[in-house]
């Protein structure tokens, strides 16, 4: 958990100076060793591959004692996120994510079964932002995405959301896996989309249920897919064997609502 303080001006002051104009981003060395002081909660942060060691450990013990998580990239991931990054770039929630008890709660009080998405590794911002829009329209009552190795909930993935993130709640886990086996607990069915699973048609969708979506590049993890109850796939009849993950969700997600009869 982060704990927030109330600052003083001088040092909001120099919080606010560099950021970003992506508002929920902050870079530079100076500009995140002011950020860890501010107590300001943070999301994830990004320290270039091969960056002097000294400086690394410095920030992985600073984010470790908050419990933020540390990706190391290339740079030239640092300089799509930020300018004059020097190495480190940190990324500032820009909503309050939720528990999945709340994403459950939400689907209970409208007396439906719960109907929810879970990313597994996703990583583009944009394919975040459209599954966002595709899973609003179809009646999910939240998202369960992986607090490390995948995209979070950035200004990019609110824009390619097309407004769907204001409609939308979120919950972060560390555990991908562990989270379906405490919706298996709770008597909800999951189902995993893969190229090599069994005709999506075939499923009835007539309980609780998940649907989990791979990574652009390795689609599930073997854990996760091991987790599943039913592997599903869309048919392909053209020659080109696979589809982008947000047009492959909204195929199998407004299947699944017309079977869940969710409400609008």
């Amino acid at each position: 958990m982060v704990v927030s303080v109330v600052l003083g001006q001088g040092q909001e002051k120099r919080v606010m100076s560099i950021i970003q104009d992506d508002e929920n981003v902050v870079a530079g060395r100076n500009g995140v060793k002011e950020l860890f002081k501010s107590g300001k909660p943070i999301d994830k942060i990004y320290i270039q591959r091969g960056i002097e060691e000294s400086f690394a450990s410095f920030v992985r013990k600073s984010a470790q004692a908050i419990h933020v998580p540390v990706t190391v990239a290339d740079k030239s991931r640092l300089d799509e996120l930020a300018r004059n990054h020097q190495g480190v770039v940190a990324l500032l929630p820009i909503r309050k994510y939720v528990t999945v008890d709340e994403i459950l709660h939400s689907a209970y009080e409208k007396g439906e079964k719960p109907f929810i998405v879970i990313s597994d590794g996703i990583s583009d911002p944009q394919n975040l932002g459209a599954l966002i829009r595709c899973a609003e329209c179809a009646g999910v009552h939240g998202i369960i995405i992986p607090k490390h190795n995948a995209a979070t909930i950035t200004a990019a993935v609110s824009k390619s959301s097309a407004g769907a993130l204001e409609h939308m709640l979120i919950s972060k886990v560390n555990s991908v896996a562990a989270a379906i086996d405490d919706l298996k607990d709770r008597n909800i069915w999951v189902y995993g989309l893969e190229a090599d699973g069994s005709d999506y048609r075939e499923a009835k969708f007539d309980s609780g249920t998940a649907v989990v979506l791979g990574s652009e590049g390795s689609g599930m993890s073997r854990l996760v897919r091991e987790r599943c109850d039913f592997v599903l796939s869309i048919p392909m009849y053209g020659k080109v064997n696979s589809l982008n993950v947000s047009t492959a969700a909204s195929i199998v997600l407004f299947k699944a609502a017309e079977s869940l009869k969710v409400s609008r």
